[in-house]
């Protein structure tokens, strides 16, 4: 039973770790028309990137190390540090004095495919999840 509570854990793992790719895609997206933020400057576009969570153990008595896998964690939250783009629009409150603005770098056709890419990781892991969870009650079935 370990082993099918250790493939849960790493699906649920993925699951969190899609659900926040998710929000932080929606957040460039709903922020592409942001030319001022809080920093100054136009809202930059943000990108989640992901590490493996190990846990490595060491046992005393013999000293053999094991690694314990526990799935997938958040590693950081980065800006990305494209160029902006440059929009000539001089009636606009955040014109430069040539008329420009600087507008953020959050591409929506990118930001599209990353979104259907975290669609398609999260319910891969549902589906794997599921999977686990029927193993798991067939095998319980077995013992009746």
């Amino acid at each position: 039973m370990n082993n099918i509570f250790t493939g849960m854990r790493i699906s649920a793992s993925g699951l969190a770790a899609e659900r926040l790719r998710m929000d932080i895609i929606s957040n460039n997206i709903a922020n592409i028309e942001t030319t001022r933020t809080e920093n100054g400057g136009p809202y930059k576009r943000k990108i989640v990137t992901f590490k493996e969570n190990l846990e490595r153990q060491i046992n005393n008595i013999n000293g053999n190390s094991s690694t314990k896998y526990n799935g997938v964690k958040v590693d950081k939250i980065i800006e990305d540090n494209s160029p902006f783009k440059k929009v000539y629009n001089p009636n606009h409150p955040d014109a430069d004095s040539n008329g420009y603005v600087l507008m953020p770098n959050v591409n929506i056709l990118d930001e599209m495919v990353d979104l259907i890419t975290a669609t398609r990781a999260f319910e891969a892991n549902v589906t794997a999840l599921n999977s686990q969870k029927q193993m798991a009650l067939k095998a319980l079935e077995i013992g009746k």
